[in-house]
């Protein structure tokens, strides 16, 4: 069939162009591979919005080489990313933190039902290699819970869905024990029916699979992760005449066990791991501060400065990274805490406080995660 002058010419114009594309330097007057450097270089979350300024440029931020580089380079650092509702209207909204310059970052809006319970959702993080997991959840128009995976990515600035929970569940606890995205319990398809089904996600294959069960079903009230163990607490509850109940779970035989008295009797309040450290910050006077110690099964109380509660309201948030301590309290004022060795080996703390921008008032946190970008 024969092929119109002016249709070959459109051909050959798009090739062109094309060619044009590739061809064009990434900074006028820079060689390629230093632009390429000063793009590696750009801070989050600058480098997702370069990505508009053309096209050569969303062609290299975009190409795994580009992301491999980063990482090589060492060159992503850790933020805070906060899990925050409005007082008034429930409207959720997720933000990161820079600690260095704190400064705060909206991130695009979540994509989830209209109608939700901020608090039916679970959160958890694989922090270096820039990734937010939010699970499950519940729909406040039918009070069911829904079983979505729900992913965002520091690199693309961009949620994206994966593939479901094998069980709709909501109030449940969730961890990263080694990469491997655990989930814990809580209500299953309907708000009163307790679950003791365990979920595992594997965040290559993309899909979720049971494993060990829990013995009873637990209230979520917190849970951390320490080495390769999901450690679960339902804390104590009103009037305090039983003690709390407590489990572990162990990734690497696929068992649980009891948590020992004296952890879930003294935890007390939201847990953050330093190192290899389990902290809380307690939820009643002053909340002060305490560290579990395992070879006691007893929880010691940090010295140095007090907590700043005047200038932290609870609900409270917590994350750790690089040896510090991160609270984010009503309204995101954050608190950062620096827990260091005193002369008789005794753990203090230093705090200091960084206020949230005005707009931020009428927030409450539900979850703080650190992600690297």
């Amino acid at each position: 069939m024969a092929v119109s002058k002016s249709s070959s010419g459109k051909q050959q114009n798009d090739r062109d162009q094309e060619y044009h594309k590739k061809s064009e330097p990434l900074i006028p007057g820079l060689p390629d591979e230093i632009a390429e450097l000063c793009l590696l270089h750009l801070p989050y979350p600058y480098q997702s919005l370069a990505r508009s300024v053309c096209c050569s440029w969303n062609r290299t931020i975009t190409d795994p080489g580009f992301l491999l580089s980063r990482r090589s380079l060492s060159l992503s650092l850790p933020y805070l990313f906060v899990f925050a509702f409005h007082n008034s209207t429930a409207r959720i909204q997720w933000q990161a933190f820079d600690p260095r310059s704190g400064r705060w970052f909206i991130l695009p809006p979540m994509p989830c039902p209209k109608s939700v319970f901020p608090p039916g959702f679970a959160c958890t993080s694989i922090p270096r290699q820039g990734q937010l997991y939010v699970l499950g959840g519940m729909r406040s128009d039918t009070q069911t819970s829904i079983n979505t995976t729900v992913v965002y990515t520091t690199s693309t600035n961009q949620w994206s869905i994966a593939s479901p929970m094998v069980t709709p569940r909501s109030f449940f606890a969730a961890g990263n024990v080694n990469g491997k995205i655990i989930a814990v319990g809580g209500s299953g398809a309907e708000y009163n029916d307790s679950i003791t089904s365990v979920e595992c996600y594997d965040t290559r294959k993309d899909t979720w699979e049971h494993v060990a069960k829990m013995r009873v079903g637990l209230a979520r009230y917190d849970s951390a992760v320490v080495g390769s163990k999901l450690y679960v607490t339902e804390g104590w509850t009103w009037p305090f005449l039983f003690s709390p109940r407590g489990s572990i779970y162990d990734l690497e035989n696929d068992t649980w066990q009891e948590m020992k008295d004296g952890m879930k009797e003294g935890w007390t309040g939201v847990s953050v791991v330093v190192g290899d450290r389990l902290f809380v910050i307690s939820e009643y006077g002053d909340c002060p501060m305490k560290v579990y110690v395992p070879d006691r099964d007893a929880w010691q109380y940090v010295g140095g400065d007090k907590f700043p509660r005047e200038a932290m309201q609870r609900p409270f948030a917590v994350s750790g990274v690089e040896g510090r301590i991160y609270v984010v309290s009503s309204g995101l004022n954050v608190a950062i805490g620096t827990p260091i060795e005193g002369q008789n080996a005794e753990l203090i703390a230093k705090w200091e406080v960084v206020a949230a921008p005005k707009g931020f008032h009428d927030f409450s946190p539900l979850s703080c995660q650190v992600l690297y970008a």
